[in-house]
């Protein structure tokens, strides 16, 4: 344990206050095991007081000129930019994303940030002049008020404050951030960019707690909405809940993505797309490639070529700039990794790259697992089915396009799908009939940019509006239709009109 250890702050109404809990929680270092921080576990009383502070800067907030709003979200893009490297480094020390993976995190919340900036022409309305005679109808679309969101810990910057925050606050809302407590400095950092500059307080409050707490969103009357990312069960229970107390929800979930490998596939290139889409992040994300639907008669070359790529990738801690590779969370979730990998062993996959029991030199009580990979992966197998959201990849092999793509559609989590082939009558095929939500040809993570939806399917998502693109900003708001009239002289004499007032 470091010596230097802080204990974290929560944010209300644009003060950092002390928690009055006796609960907190450890932050660790993945790469070294060390202690790093410690988090504290709010209060229902501080909980309640951050959705008071969102709730009292709504309507000043909500009055300000879209443009002024947007404005402020061009000062929160330049500050990303302008302490990237910081923010990088942080991501990495408490997440232990590799460099490469972490710097990806903050840039894909600059994403999200670059498409509020665009929010005066997100909001823009529509309109139908004599929409009946002499009747015009006008569209706007305004902001609701306070929403809640509830972020898991792989992607402590792209989540919170890129797929969240942006969007939320630049349409006018306010909103409360239960950061996840594993990884919440780096959403604690760029909230304290966002008051720089110029986001009003109470805007955006940040809390850690359980899950104890955090279920007041669900049901709090002050609370509007609540976007959620992280598990299918609990993302069930969040959905559920708050619907049923007139809520909008989005809850992202898990994944099993898949990806049919068809015979023409260049084999080289297409190995090393999904080297990194597989165990890019260490596995943990919801858009990763854990396995992979190969077609016969290349499987065994997909498999070497995979094999050969996988054993040069170099394990070691997030914030070493060479690691190609770093841990995963926690020693928890190292032990679960490690035990698929025996539950898969057991259910009779052949064991092909064993990742458990990795050392990395001058980093022993870091929570390494190296790639693993699995080949004759069969549908009676869990490891196949269900999400590890670790280093693992397995190998199904397949007779042809209508065999993989039936194993795809099976599988009850449809986040994303990928098809590498050069075939464009098979690709065309793929993206009319997969059930995934997030297709790739040839693109081993077929994440979109932030102008579209971040759109799964099935049990990896429910509610009705995804979060980003035109999505994002439905979600976030909720239309208003002005229709009205003009009384000319004739039409003011008039004492008597039909039951429609003319609108037919």
């Amino acid at each position: 344990m470091m010596a230097n250890v802080k204990t974290l702050q929560y944010l209300v109404g644009g003060r950092w206050l002390d928690s009055r809990t006796s609960r907190f929680m450890d932050v660790r270092n993945p790469s070294t095991g060390d202690i790093i921080a410690k988090a504290p576990c709010c209060t229902e009383d501080e909980v309640n007081a951050a959705i008071a502070a969102a709730r009292a800067a709504f309507p000043a907030w909500s009055n300000t000129p879209a443009i002024k709003r947007a404005q402020i979200m061009y000062q929160v893009r330049d500050l990303l930019v302008k302490h990237e490297e910081r923010l990088t480094a942080l991501v990495a020390e408490e997440n232990g994303k590799a460099w490469g993976d972490a710097l990806g995190d903050v840039l894909k919340a600059k994403e999200g940030t670059e498409l509020a900036c665009a929010i005066p022409t997100l909001l823009a309305g529509e309109n139908l002049m004599d929409a009946s005679v002499g009747i015009d109808t006008t569209l706007y679309r305004e902001p609701i008020g306070v929403f809640a969101g509830i972020v898991p810990f792989n992607f402590p910057a792209m989540i919170p404050m890129g797929w969240m925050a942006p969007l939320c606050i630049a349409a006018g809302n306010t909103l409360v951030i239960k950061a996840a407590s594993m990884t919440p400095m780096t959403c604690m950092e760029i909230a304290k960019l966002y008051h720089q500059a110029g986001v009003p307080d109470g805007v955006i409050n940040i809390v850690t707690c359980s899950r104890h707490e955090a279920d007041l969103f669900l049901t709090h009357p002050e609370v509007n909405g609540v976007s959620f990312v992280g598990s299918t069960a609990v993302g069930l229970h969040i959905y559920a809940k708050a619907a049923a107390h007139g809520k909008r929800v989005q809850a992202l979930c898990e994944a099993k993505n898949h990806a049919l490998v068809l015979a023409d596939a260049p084999i080289k290139r297409t190995a090393a797309g999904i080297i990194n889409a597989a165990f890019g992040c260490a596995g943990e994300r919801c858009m990763a490639l854990p396995v992979v639907v190969a077609q016969e008669e290349i499987a065994d070359r997909l498999v070497a070529a995979i094999l050969e790529k996988a054993k040069e990738l170099k394990v070691g801690p997030g914030y070493q700039r060479d690691t190609d590779m770093g841990p995963v969370i926690s020693a928890e979730h190292k032990i679960a990794v490690e035990n698929w990998i025996t539950k898969g062993v057991e259910e009779g996959a052949e064991l092909v790259l064993d990742g458990r029991g990795r050392k990395v030199e001058g980093f022993a009580h870091g929570y390494y697992v190296g790639p693993t990979l699995f080949d004759h992966v069969t549908e009676a197998m869990s490891i196949g089915k269900e999400e590890i959201f670790g280093p693992v990849l397995c190998i199904k092999r397949v007779k042809d396009f209508e065999e993989g793509l039936r194993i795809m559609n099976q599988n009850p989590l449809a986040n994303g799908s990928v098809i590498f082939t050069q075939s464009g009558h098979y690709a065309r095929e793929f993206q009319k009939r997969t059930h995934g939500g997030m297709v790739g040809i040839n693109v081993g993570i077929p994440v979109p940019v932030g102008v579209f939806p971040f759109s799964g399917h099935k049990n990896s998502f429910f509610g009705d509006l995804h979060c980003l693109g035109k999505d994002g900003v439905r979600f976030y708001t909720e239309s208003k239709c002005v229709t009205s009239r003009w009384f000319d002289e004739q039409e003011r004499q008039r004492e008597k009109v039909d039951s429609w007032d003319g609108t037919i």
